[in-house]
């Protein structure tokens, strides 16, 4: 985080934990405005990723799951970086500004992905670096988060998810969301300007209420503790346009694949409340007696506390236990897992 950014959002009354915004000073106000009200929000818990050079979407092609030449000025996509066996090792959201390709994924994810992602350039005319103090960025989200971005840009933003527009040195990205939710990048002087002119009528909220509204938005993440955990396609990643089916090869290209045609996913990603005070840490475990009384049938994407109690959650689940079972946290034991719906169908068709 930037200095003088940090500085900025100090005097605005953000109380910091490890270079993240925890809250603005009343948290259980933020929980519950972030999901029905307006929200500005420091992402500076998401890392960036820069790319750039004359050979970069060649790169890029042959190592994500996304079809990268579908990225450019006005168009953004979700995307993963498998395993040779299809597992990801991340995932990402992929966005252009001038020549630079960038991903945002988790801040915990960058260094680890950055070093294996450099692995493979060997002649390749492209240059990989940690951007992560090039842009500040900000999440945006809220009923007249439309209407208020307009305000302060002077050009309606993005009307449909994943398209971006560029104006006054700002860099916005529509994403999912309960109400219209933006990603706004942006350098240091611009971002501030913003983030004043929509702090008049948006409360700024802290890291883990994003994290609230990417959980309800059936968005995933892979953190440290789920790295090789998942396929893309467990975590309903081609719902989200973040797998194409007719690229070229990436690494673990033939397993996506296979798996896309086989037919039906044993596994795959569920919204879930869970009746406990704290969130669950990323990987913990999930069991149902009822499918198997020994091993786990699912496994924690990410969870967050929700305004009206409990923990909302994404896991990956054994079709059958969520359909079909009791799924329960840490035991056979453990609280009961509530299945509650996602903002897509599992038939949507939305990859390419």
């Amino acid at each position: 985080m930037k200095p003088e950014w940090k500085d900025f959002l100090l005097q605005a009354g953000a109380e910091m934990d490890d270079q993240r915004v925890s809250d603005f000073g009343n948290p259980e106000r933020e929980m519950s405005v972030a999901i029905t009200g307006d929200v500005i929000c420091d992402l500076s818990h998401h890392g960036l990723i820069g790319a750039y050079g004359e050979e970069t979407v060649q790169f890029l092609q042959g190592q994500f799951s996304t079809n990268v030449p579908d990225v450019d000025e006005h168009t953004s996509r979700l995307g993963a970086y498998c395993s040779p066996k299809g597992r990801m090792l991340a995932n990402f959201r992929l966005f252009k500004r001038g020549e630079t390709y960038y991903l945002r994924l988790p801040r915990e994810q960058v260094e680890s992905t950055l070093k294996r992602l450099s692995m493979f350039i060997l002649r390749a005319k492209v240059t990989l670096e940690d951007a992560g103090d090039a842009l500040v960025r900000v999440g945006v989200s809220g009923p007249h988060a439309v209407d208020q971005l307009q305000a302060a840009l002077g050009k309606a933003p993005p009307e449909a998810v994943d398209q971006v527009i560029h104006e006054r040195g700002l860099t916005v990205v529509r994403v999912p969301g309960l109400h219209p939710r933006f990603e706004v990048y942006g350098e240091l002087d611009a971002m501030m300007r913003l983030w004043q002119n929509l702090n008049v009528r948006s409360a700024p909220v802290g890291s883990d209420r994003w994290g609230l509204l990417d959980v309800m938005s059936g968005v995933p993440h892979v953190y440290p503790q789920t790295v090789e955990a998942f396929l893309p396609q467990m975590a309903n990643l081609q719902l989200l346009g973040g797998v194409s089916f007719n690229k070229g090869c990436f690494p673990g290209q033939e397993v996506v694949a296979r798996t896309q045609h086989l037919g039906k996913l044993k596994r795959r990603m569920y919204r879930l409340h869970l009746p406990v005070n704290e969130a669950p840490p990323p990987g913990a475990t999930l069991y149902d007696a009822s499918v198997d009384a020994t091993q786990p049938v699912g496994r924690i994407v990410e969870a967050y506390p929700h305004p009206d109690g409990g923990v909302e959650a994404l896991a990956v689940l054994q079709v059958a236990s969520a359909e079909a079972g009791e799924p329960r946290l840490s035991s056979t034991d453990g609280p009961v897992a509530q299945v509650q719906p996602l903002p897509y169908s599992f038939d949507l068709a939305a990859a390419t």
